[in-house]
């Protein structure tokens, strides 16, 4: 086939066959089991909400209780299946990855889904009503993918509210972390399950917490995480104490390198870099880049278990990136934020199934990806089409994967259904509210 068009649907097929039996062992009874790929071809398919009601038409059931029971009632752990899901990438996309920490926000409506707050979560760019995941991504030259997760429980508001926790199925064992000690019990698991990644990157949440780096470096893994510009640094024999920007501004011009932290959209994506030593020894430094256009800088405390190339740090940074375009993909190819759930345990079983569609994805991109081992010298002409991305893929498989045409009468039943449905939950809502204004 000519080069990026190695499409075979009879070989994507028999992928996500192997990927639905990596997880099958973890149900114990058929009929969740059916669900559970049932609900994952959904995540993949082109439907406009990638909710229970919404899934459960693309399948063809008559109702959507199966995949409601499927996300709150059926006997499966959904942490099982998040290990498979992590084994699963580390098998397709393993060879000198990254691992990348990171959080993300859900917005919800009203007080009860799980972990639910006012809260600042970058999806909106201001405070906002939201749950907020942690997560972990492993980045490769092969590929990204989502590894791990977990639903932040904030303090006051949650942790300490025992009726609260009991309302959205919060088990009792949990306890009140904080965003970095989540990210520490990820990256810690991954590499108990055998994980040989040997960088971690993040950004300032991350970065500016010294209980993360410290355990980080008891694991000998190296990392390079961003923190702010006003982080003091110690430098020189003398142990001086520096402003992190104040250094910056202080370095001569030849401190400066210009090299590429990886491509991007639009190419190379080319920045100045320094590193100046803060330890007693060349394996801890601050990284410093600097937009060579708006002359913007960005800081990075570095460790590493031995003596690393500059260029090697560039690289991790770079990487930080890939975590971001995990988050875009998830939400807007497979409904990793199309939940409509409110329960600790439905929030996690619909993430997990979510990171196991955006996985297989990964691992199509790379089965599809052009052979060019046989010649590399090949050179790419202004004819040849990129390479198959995850939005491409998935768009195929879509239709690549969708059933028969659904007779007309099933379209109908479910629009009487949805309707019905809808004007049940209003005259409930109309009802709750008379009955507030008629108490005040």
């Amino acid at each position: 086939m000519a080069v990026g068009h190695s499409v075979d649907p009879a070989r994507w097929r028999a992928m996500f066959d192997q990927a639905m039996a990596r997880i099958a062992g973890r149900f114990r009874r058929v009929e969740p089991r059916a669900t559970a790929r049932a609900f994952v071809l959904g995540l993949l398919s082109g439907v406009e909400r990638k909710n229970c009601w919404q899934l459960a038409e693309q399948a063809g059931h008559d109702r959507p209780g199966a995949m409601q029971r499927l996300l709150r009632s059926a006997r499966w752990d959904a942490d099982e299946v998040r290990d498979e899901v992590r084994s699963y990438v580390l098998d397709h996309l393993g060879g000198d990855g990254v691992l990348i920490v990171d959080e993300t926000g859900f917005l919800k409506k009203g007080l009860r889904s799980a972990g639910v707050q006012r809260q600042y979560t970058g999806t909106a760019g201001r405070i906002e009503n939201a749950q907020v995941g942690v997560f972990l991504a492993y980045a490769s030259p092969r590929g990204r993918a989502l590894i791990d997760r977990r639903l932040y429980l904030p303090e006051h508001t949650w942790c300490r509210d025992p009726d609260r926790r009991s309302g959205s199925g919060v088990p009792e064992q949990v306890e009140f972390s904080t965003k970095p000690r989540l990210a520490l019990q990820m990256i810690e698991a991954a590499l108990d399950a055998g994980c040989s990644s040997s960088w971690v990157t993040g950004d300032e949440v991350y970065g500016q917490d010294p209980q993360l780096r410290s355990g980080l470096e008891a694991r000998g893994i190296g990392y390079v995480l961003a923190v702010a510009c006003t982080t003091k640094v110690r430098i020189n024999e003398n142990r001086t104490v520096v402003q992190a920007d104040t250094l910056a501004d202080s370095l001569p011009r030849d401190a400066w390198h210009r090299q590429s932290a990886g491509a991007g959209a639009k190419g190379p994506r080319y920045y100045d870099w320094a590193w100046v030593q803060t330890g007693a020894d060349k394996n801890r430094c601050l990284l410093i880049r600097r937009n060579p256009v708006t002359d913007e800088l960005a800081f990075y405390l570095c460790w590493s278990p031995g003596e690393v190339a500059l260029s090697a740090l560039v690289r991790v940074a770079g990487t930080r990136w890939c975590i971001e375009e995990c988050f875009q993909a998830a939400k807007g190819q497979v409904g990793l934020d199309h939940y409509q759930v409110r329960h600790w345990t439905s929030w996690h079983r619909h993430i997990t199934l979510a990171m196991l569609a955006l996985a297989f994805l990964a691992a199509v991109a790379v089965s599809a990806a052009p052979d060019r081992s046989t010649d590399p010298n090949r050179p790419v002409h202004s004819s040849d089409p990129i390479d198959l991305t995850i939005p491409e893929i998935r768009h195929l498989i879509g239709r690549l994967f969708r059933p028969s045409t659904t007779p007309p009468h099933r379209l109908l039943a479910w629009s009487i259904w949805r309707r019905l449905h809808q004007a049940q939950a209003r005259r409930a809502h109309y009802r709750r509210r008379l009955t507030s204004h008629l108490d005040t």
